[in-house]
């Protein structure tokens, strides 16, 4: 059993209207880390003023800590946000600014990327946030890639996730990389969750289009081209297996997927590419090839574009062939 003594403390921030399920995620997963014996993580909430507040579901929960709580955590967390996605008050602008400025991690949970994004801790760099809010998210920040095809986004000081379960993978994510897949791996099994999902939010968007039929094309694309993933797929190609022209197959494919066909099949390769370095020890060279990336050099920037790492220190740090199932 992996166990650790390392201390961590964790500010979740807490306002009126907050679900109960993402304000408990974060303490949920932290907490039991604790509990597992794996290391000493202790969270709070805060909230703009001391004193209370009232959740969506009209729970109203008292003993909630002002804005100066945050200031010695080591993980601040915005687990959620206001529906109307109003943007971020002076008050927790203020504290996120602090945290990261003294090297804490801040993280923004599904709509709490929002706050996060809105803090301009992520200018000229990468985010994620549930679909609903992503398009009028990208429009207020043209300076912020949002990209909606992941679960999470680390860049090591700021972690940013999709939809509401996603923040569970997000933690988990959290925990791995400060103690471990092994760690992680026993947390997840006590929560009865997945320690590491693959894929992104793009299958739960709510489109309007009906559900496609086994023959859809774009269904027949996205399952010949993940059995071809160390082919070359250009567009042409994967336009020619659906039998469309190249302009109507991509309009149709980023319609019914939420992403072009450049960047799906790129997030698939680096999905596949994770899988073979937590899984196996092939070199870096032949996990480039099988992933169609075509060499290791090609294989790193996507990698270190994406994860912020390189494949050598992810599998570092998420070997999981040593871990317990």
């Amino acid at each position: 059993m992996p166990t650790s003594t390392e201390r961590l403390r964790i500010a979740v921030y807490a306002f009126d209207g907050v679900t109960m399920f993402h304000l408990a995620v974060p303490q949920l997963v932290f907490d039991e880390v604790t509990r597992q014996g794996l290391g000493t993580w202790e969270s709070v909430l805060f909230s703009d003023r001391a004193g209370s507040i009232r959740t969506a579901e009209g729970y109203r929960m008292s003993g909630v800590r002002g804005p100066r709580a945050a200031e010695d955590a080591d993980v601040v967390v915005v687990p959620s946000w206001h529906p109307d996605n109003r943007p971020v008050g002076p008050v927790l602008r203020r504290a996120l600014h602090r945290a990261h400025t003294r090297g804490a991690t801040v993280a923004g949970l599904c709509l709490g990327a929002v706050a996060v994004v809105d803090a301009g801790l992520l200018s000229g760099r990468a985010a994620v946030t549930h679909w609903a809010a992503a398009a009028a998210l990208a429009t207020r920040h043209p300076d912020v890639a949002i990209d909606p095809s992941v679960l999470y986004i680390d860049h090591g000081d700021v972690l940013t996730s999709a939809g509401t379960a996603s923040a569970i993978d997000a933690c988990l994510h959290l925990v791995r990389g400060r103690l471990g897949a092994a760690a992680a791996n026993q947390v997840a099994r006590h929560l009865v969750v997945a320690p590491h999902r693959e894929g992104g939010q793009a299958q739960y968007v709510d489109r309007p289009l009906p559900p496609r039929p086994a023959d859809d094309p774009i269904s027949r694309v996205l399952e010949w081209a993940l059995l071809h993933l160390d082919e070359a797929l250009t567009v042409d190609q994967l336009a020619a297996v659906a039998h469309m022209s190249r302009r109507t197959f991509i309009r149709t494919f980023q319609a019914s997927t939420g992403a072009t066909p450049a960047a799906w099949v790129r997030s698939r390769r680096l999905d596949k590419a994770r899988r073979l370095l937590e899984s196996t020890d092939l070199p870096i060279e032949q996990v480039a090839a099988a992933c169609g990336f075509g060499n290791a050099v090609t294989l790193r920037q996507n990698f270190a574009a994406a994860f912020g790492t390189s494949p050598s220190e992810y599998r570092r740090r998420f070997d999981a062939r040593s871990a317990t199932a």
